[in-house]
């Protein structure tokens, strides 16, 4: 009876991610500080840099925690409760997820970097601290932050295998990476002022 044991801790640790990263804190946050929904305006989702913008730096911070906390939560929780090990990604991937694409908010909600970041931290720091310098190098060479975060979710998990990260850690940068580069698709062509910070929406 192992194997149905297994499959309910999958089913319960996923959908713990997936509705842990379904909190949409920028979208409440802005909305308590400015009375505004943060994708009306800037880059049109629920991230911490709109966050920034449109509320300012503390709230934009306080967002930040609160959207790393998402993915570190149920991934911790998954680590140290999880039967088998590949429930671990799972529940880092649904966790990314959830904050793209909440429940809570009519499935419009962030692009999920914030939360894969708190989902390495859960396990390996380096491992954060290594998908944070590709994601930065990336932004410098292209030159584009959505197109940068493509090739960072397909690229940050082959870094970590050449880095020596052959464990745990490679898994989930697999698997959230997946989410945020399709997640980051739908900028591809995004037009931008200034990076990061000052963007244009596509006509």
């Amino acid at each position: 009876m192992a194997f149905p044991n297994t499959m309910l801790y999958a089913i319960g640790l996923g959908f713990l991610g997936y509705l842990c990263g379904s909190l949409p804190f920028a979208i409440w946050v802005t909305y308590l500080i400015k009375g505004v929904d943060v994708r009306l305006a800037g880059s049109g989702h629920a991230t911490t840099t709109n966050t920034f913008r449109q509320a300012g730096f503390g709230p934009g911070v306080i967002v930040f925690i609160l959207d790393v906390s998402k993915g570190f939560l149920p991934t911790w929780l998954a680590i140290r409760f999880s039967p088998a090990a590949w429930i671990i990604p799972l529940t880092a991937a649904l966790a990314v997820a959830g904050h793209c694409w909440p429940i809570f908010s009519g499935f419009r909600g962030g692009m999920g970097l914030a939360t894969t970041g708190g989902s390495l931290l859960a396990v390996e720091p380096i491992g954060f601290i290594i998908a944070l310098g590709v994601l930065i190098s990336l932004t410098l060479i292209v030159r584009h932050s959505a197109r940068a975060a493509v090739f960072t979710g397909i690229l940050m998990a082959p870094v970590m295998w050449l880095l020596g990260l052959h464990g745990l850690v490679f898994w989930i940068a697999v698997a959230t990476g997946l989410v945020i580069a399709y997640r980051f698709l739908v900028d591809w062509n995004r037009k931008y002022r200034e990076l990061w910070l000052d963007r244009e929406r596509t006509q």
